[in-house]
């Protein structure tokens, strides 16, 4: 034999077997009357045919805006870790209109990948800061919260409820009035005040 071999070229050039099986059939390499491998006649076709100056460049790729509806979200999030940032730290944000060093887009435009891959990074600090305070101690299931907020409530609610009751006979005594007078009186008020307090929410955002 009087070249090399298709694998044995193909481990000198670092590609595979069949890759060099198709470059021989479409004539990209130089062969022997035996039909082995010229290994330097075709590492110079090789080189000819790679020449950047004849090779031809690939276009650059587009980077397709992201639609609209994601425009919102992605900077509303980026606004968000600032605000979370300004809170943690005590000081105020950079240049006004930029969060995290990226503008915000003009109406009717898209955002960018790079501006949407950004959100993402936030996104993903946010949920890891948040999973090390729940580790730490330091958030309560919110539906929880709430339930512990009721249930205050209806036991202030009980107090109260039930406190006419309780010092009418006091209160009726020092001011010289009947008893069930004065606690009728103070049942009405203490009621009143309650149906107040009932429109009071909880805000646990």
């Amino acid at each position: 034999m009087e070249g090399l071999s298709e694998r044995q070229y193909a481990a000198r050039i670092g590609l595979s077997r069949g890759a060099v099986q198709k470059a021989k059939a479409t004539g990209r390499l130089v062969l022997h009357s035996d039909g082995s491998i010229d290994a330097e006649g075709s590492d110079a076709l090789r080189a000819q045919a790679t020449d950047p100056s004849k090779t031809r460049k690939a276009p650059k790729p587009k980077l397709k805006p992201v639609p609209e509806a994601a425009v919102a979200a992605v900077h509303e999030t980026l606004r968000g870790e600032e605000r979370f940032r300004i809170s943690e730290t005590g000081g105020a944000s950079g240049a006004s209109g930029a969060t995290n060093g990226m503008s915000d887009p003009p109406v009717g435009g898209g955002t960018t990948f790079l501006q949407a891959k950004t959100a993402n990074e936030v996104l993903k600090a946010q949920e890891r800061r948040l999973r090390l305070q729940k580790l730490k101690g330091e958030l309560i299931d919110r539906a929880r919260a709430l339930s512990l907020v009721f249930r205050l409530a209806r036991q202030e609610r009980d107090v109260w409820v039930n406190w006419p009751a309780r010092a009418a006979a006091l209160m009726a005594a020092d001011l010289g009035v009947e008893p069930a007078k004065m606690q009728k009186v103070l049942e009405k008020h203490v009621r009143a005040q309650l149906d107040d307090l009932a429109e009071v929410k909880p805000d646990l955002r």
